[in-house]
């Protein structure tokens, strides 16, 4: 006689195994027309499971978080059956739900283009028009390798093959069509609605091996409803004009080549860019008592056997081995961080109490190997420059220095233009040093903090490095999009393997716990989002070019030259269009340069000693005498750490 415990604490008993539709049914109709699949004790399951013994109970419904998974993943059934109803022949693979959708890979002898997409979303809407039940079915692995060889299907017969032994083989039918599945689905196909689309179709090797066969992967989307899917188109499209790598290339800022693959090219615009952010975080953190170091690139392998990344992270660092003259060969790795390396730094000498807590930054050039087909034009590359710092500390210390840490970084991103930003906690990965001792210690100490700085935050299980647990600081875009910068990690497991020890007060040798910190990020990646938060139309401090000081005639040259020279010396980035062009030409060149401001000079202005201002995009203009445009936009360029207070 199970005895089901709901959320709000009720208790309902029934008198023997009961299923999810049963229970949901008894409770009321709304639920039992709303509920789409329930969680018992932790565990999402299909509605028509029998539970056979006493349960908390959740039931899922269309506004639940987890509904999402759920419909892309029914989804992504719907458009295997679609698919083999129209393109008989085609084997079904692999199709999982992902971010934002799903994809199915299929294997085929012709590849699937976009002109296939209208006739299969028709077939799908049938699909779902249909509502057949999704039903679980148990069977033998003998079975299931049975009905798919007679049906062909040779990738699903060596899915099932390769399934460890003892483990449960399920199948999911919905109508005549039948998968390989674990499950969970909702009740049925028209659970999934027609708030859905396909997207592109590329290529992928089965099970992601390049010796095997090339499938055509088809990927889609879904939502809860229209006014969702619309939202998310809406926001594609926006992503698509805002794509750091075409407005790069549009205002010069930096290119990218095969024969530096990872590496960016920055040209002159795109560094005045970068040093400007460099400058403006440089002079935060000598504000915030941080003391800047500078460190090799090559170190020898055997740092990081000591410090763990070799077992850990060889496989993501390059390595050069040097014969050394009378030695034997030498093993280096470009350092793909920075951490042993400042822990060099602090055991030089005996440090006391009295100068914890040390906070130690470099803008450090990092390499890490990245594949090829995960390389993102500077969002994801081989080579980088980390603003990295290591807060080396006392215990009771980590939480007065998450205080200071997250105070800085808010301040740091308002400043930037980004008003919205959430934390994730993540605790300890499968893969990772130190004992649960001292793993529970740290993040005892890691949440501890977080009370005490008034942090909220979401679990993120099994994410955190693999010395310590960590805190995302996760940025929100102006087109919604999230984006992971920030961390703030708590270590005790590095100070130990490299000997890192400080004098306490009362005279004994204590190890330091150590923060890893970082605002940005990394440089690249961190200008490729400011690109596309602001579309490359900067806020004046950011912008590379502020001002074009642009003719209208021929006779305005010299005058032009002279409020030109005026502005730079005044600190803006002023540069001058004395082109032979009308000046609607002019003003629409600069627009697509995104240029902030054109100072526009004729005639009249260079009689009067005035410019006439406009903000680009926009129409809007003033004529101001050149003194005070010169300090207009000399106060307007300076960067928010500089400017005066309003």
């Amino acid at each position: 006689m199970p005895a089901i415990t709901l959320p709000d604490g009720s208790v309902r008993s029934f008198d023997g195994p009961v299923t999810g539709t049963q229970v949901a049914a008894a409770i009321g109709p709304g639920l039992a027309k709303a509920a789409l699949a329930m969680e018992v004790d932790g565990a999402i399951q299909d509605l028509a499971r029998s539970i056979e013994a006493d349960a908390s109970v959740r039931f899922i419904t269309r506004k639940d978080p987890e509904a999402l998974e759920l419909i892309r993943h029914d989804c992504a059934h719907v458009l295997a059956e679609a698919v083999q109803d129209l393109f008989p022949g085609t084997q079904v693979t692999i199709g999982p739900a992902i971010e934002n959708g799903f994809y199915y890979d299929f294997a085929r002898n012709e590849p699937f283009t976009p002109e296939d997409f209208g006739a299969i979303e028709a077939r799908m809407r049938e699909i779902i028009a249909r509502n057949a039940p999704f039903e679980r079915i148990v069977t033998t692995r003998h079975e299931a390798m049975a009905l798919f060889e007679a049906k062909g299907e040779k990738y699903k017969v060596e899915l099932i093959r390769d399934l460890p032994r003892g483990e449960t083989i399920t199948l999911y039918r919905q109508g005549e069509w039948v998968d390989l599945c674990r499950g969970p689905h909702m009740r049925g196909t028209g659970d999934v609605g027609t708030a859905f689309k396909l997207m592109k179709v590329a290529g992928a090797y089965w099970r992601g091996d390049h010796r095997n066969a090339m499938l055509s992967r088809i990927y889609g989307t879904a939502w809860r409803d229209q006014k969702e899917l619309d939202a998310y188109l809406h926001q594609l499209e926006e992503a698509e004009k805002r794509d750091h790598r075409k407005i790069g290339r549009e205002m010069g800022l930096f290119h990218l080549q095969e024969e530096a693959v990872g590496s960016v090219f920055w040209h002159p615009k795109g560094w005045r860019l970068y040093r400007t952010v460099e400058a403006y975080m440089r002079r935060r953190l000598d504000a915030a008592d941080y003391q800047e170091v500078k460190t090799p690139q090559l170190v020898d392998r055997k740092l990081w056997e000591a410090s763990g990344h070799w077992e850990k992270f060889r496989e993501n660092m390059f390595i050069a081995t040097v014969e050394d003259e009378g030695e034997k060969d030498r093993v280096l790795a470009l350092k793909p961080m920075n951490c042993p390396c400042h822990v060099q730094i602090f055991n030089q000498g005996l440090r006391s109490y009295r100068e914890l807590p040390l906070r130690m930054a470099e803008f450090g050039s990092c390499h890490r190997y990245e594949p090829s087909g995960a390389l993102h034009g500077i969002m994801r590359v081989r080579a980088f420059t980390q603003d990295d710092a290591h807060i080396f500390c006392a215990e009771e210390q980590i939480a007065s220095e998450t205080v200071r840490f997250v105070a800085l970084l808010s301040s740091i991103y308002r400043d930037f233009g980004f008003e919205e930003f959430r934390v994730k906690f993540s605790d300890r990965p499968a893969k990772r040093a130190g004992t649960d001792e001292v793993w529970d210690q740290a993040e005892g100490a890691l949440k501890e903090a977080c009370r005490i700085a008034g942090v909220e935050y979401e679990l993120n299980p099994g994410e955190g490095a693999f010395y310590g647990p960590k805190l995302e600081f996760v940025l929100r875009d102006a087109i919604g999009r999230d984006w992971q910068c920030g961390t703030l990690q708590v270590d005790f497991v590095l100070p130990e393997r490299l000997d890192a020890e400080y004098v306490a007060e009362d005279g004994s040798r204590r190890r330091p716990v150590m923060l890893h910190r970082a605002i940005l990020g990394s440089f690249e990646r961190f200008l490729g989002i400011l690109i596309e938060q602001h579309a490359g139309r900067f806020p004046l401090w950011l912008a590379p070019v502020q001002v074009v000081v642009a003719t209208i005639v021929d006779e305005a040259a010299d005058f032009a030259r002279e409020a030109a020279a005026a502005l730079q010396k005044a600190g803006v980035a002023a540069v001058l269009d004395l082109r032979n062009e009308k000046i609607n030409r002019k003003v629409v060149d600069h627009i697509e340069q995104r240029v902030p401001v054109l100072a526009v000079v004729g005639r009249r202005e260079a009689e009067e000693r005035s410019l006439v201002l406009r903000r680009l995009p926009g129409r809007e203009q003033e004529s101001l005498p050149l003194a005070e445009a010169i300090a207009r936009l000399a106060a307007e360029a300076t960067p928010p750490d500089l400017a005066a207070p309003a």
